[in-house]
């Protein structure tokens, strides 16, 4: 075909646009096949189709409730749960959300993307809550965290977190929990997870009386395995304030940070071990007196 220049210009922009919207579709297309495949070998079918979250509190405990309606537009408030040993399970598969907030008991969240949703791009508020193989993308707005939980027997199971920004007076985490007129986090698994591209830190865990919480309750139990943690810009990777019972095992920190642990203000009985380090990191633990007693772990090297 010939062409004149201007011509044949215009000819391959439009062509190499056409290429770019066909790859985003099939990627589109392939992450959504694989967060359904990754549902259908867990053996799960959509017992539920609804539009919106208005419509899910049809759900029973045990259903497995799935969206037909556009989700994109808009914060994924879910509020109606299941029951002990029978939890009502949202499925995304791969559905892009402006956020996502659950405050129920008794629920699993998987297979959701939210790309710069209002921080935090998922908060859990609840007891017996599971948040899986869902996506945050460059939150904004408020302190600028990925995911934000609270409360009693959470999983936070096989879920990516990445490019979260200081900007401005932000401390943008990739997750965070504390207790200030929220629930204290007790008996939690943070497991499998990617921290990626993240300014702040991986993990920011306060109790109750770390001297900006209200004083009630204990949070306790937090077990962070075998994540990813690329942390940017602060000190420390992982920092436990008044957290009790702490285990830290299997994470890669793969950034020269000061130190990756952090313990501090009576964040007693932690267990550390078998993590792995980006040789330029200057210690591994940071510990102040008042969280030694119950340590188990490598020799601390510093404050924390």
């Amino acid at each position: 075909m010939d062409l004149p220049p201007a011509d044949r210009r215009r000819f391959l922009l439009g062509l190499a646009a056409l290429v770019l919207v066909v790859c985003c579709a099939r990627q589109a297309v392939a992450a959504r096949e694989h967060a359904t495949a990754r549902q259908e070998a867990r053996g799960e079918e959509c017992t539920l189709r609804v539009a919106g979250p208005a419509d899910a509190a049809a759900a029973r405990p045990g259903d497995v409730v799935c969206f037909t309606g556009d989700l994109t537009g808009r914060r994924l408030v879910l509020r109606h749960g299941g029951a002990a040993g029978a939890p009502v399970t949202y499925a995304g598969h791969g559905a892009a959300v402006a956020g996502l907030t659950v405050e129920a008991d008794h629920v699993v969240v998987e297979g959701f993307r939210a790309e710069r949703p209002e921080a935090p791009g998922i908060e859990l508020t609840g007891e017996d809550l599971t948040l899986r193989d869902s996506t945050v993308i460059r939150p904004r707005g408020g302190d600028g965290d990925g995911i934000r939980f609270f409360g009693r027997d959470l999983r936070i199971l096989g879920n990516t977190v990445r490019g979260t920004r200081n900007a401005g007076d932000r401390h943008a985490d990739c997750m965070q929990t504390f207790a200030d007129d929220t629930p204290p986090s007790r008996d939690v698994l943070i497991e499998g997870n990617r921290c990626e591209d993240v300014d702040n830190m991986c993990l920011m865990a306060e109790g109750p009386n770390d001297g900006e919480g209200d004083g009630r309750g204990t949070t306790a139990r937090i077990t962070v395995r075998d994540n990813y943690c690329e942390t940017r810009l602060a000190s420390q990777a992982l920092m436990f304030e008044d957290v009790q019972e702490v285990t830290v095992t299997g994470n890669t920190f793969p950034t020269p940070l000061d130190h990756a642990i952090g313990l501090a203000l009576h964040s007693t009985g932690a267990h550390v071990g078998e993590n792995r380090y980006d040789p330029g990191i200057g210690y591994e633990v940071g510990i102040d007196s008042s969280s030694l007693p119950g340590y188990e772990g490598p020799p601390p090297g510093g404050a924390p």
